[in-house]
């Protein structure tokens, strides 16, 4: 099963609201979300957040958030490794068990389904031995 993480913490310091930004009319956030979606490769899509702002916006546009991320997780010194980490592991608590993962930025309004798909026959074509960011 695969899984699409993107994580949208709220407490960006140097664009307050970064995530949620309006970009050509639309929350900048959407975009990405749109492309997974359109994409038709995950199993599960999740934005990760601890803002109930975020979770709001994420859902108007059709994303519902199965839970919100901890907040000692949401700190100006958390990495990225730890939040994926913890999301697949709350997924797996809840008897959702993904064997790849994929992570999408919140702020790439030009991604496009066609690159999660370029991306993926890449990330087999290396035996899935490497990780994959999409950005």
């Amino acid at each position: 099963m695969r899984i699409a993480i993107i994580p949208a913490r709220g407490g960006s310091k140097r664009i307050p609201g970064k995530n949620i930004i309006s970009f050509c009319g639309k929350p900048i956030i959407s975009y990405p979300v749109n492309a997974a979606k359109e994409s038709g490769l995950f199993n599960k899509i999740h934005v990760s957040t601890d803002s109930v702002e975020i979770r709001n916006t994420v859902e108007d546009i059709g994303l519902s958030v199965d839970f919100m991320r901890d907040t000692a997780l949401a700190d100006d010194h958390t990495g990225l490794i730890p939040v994926l980490k913890w999301v697949v592991e709350q997924y797996r608590q809840r008897g959702e068990v993904y064997d790849e993962i994929c992570c999408i930025f919140p702020t790439s309004p030009l991604l496009q389904s066609e690159d999660l798909f370029s991306a993926f026959e890449l990330f087999h074509k290396h035996k899935s031995q490497y990780p994959l960011f999409v950005v």
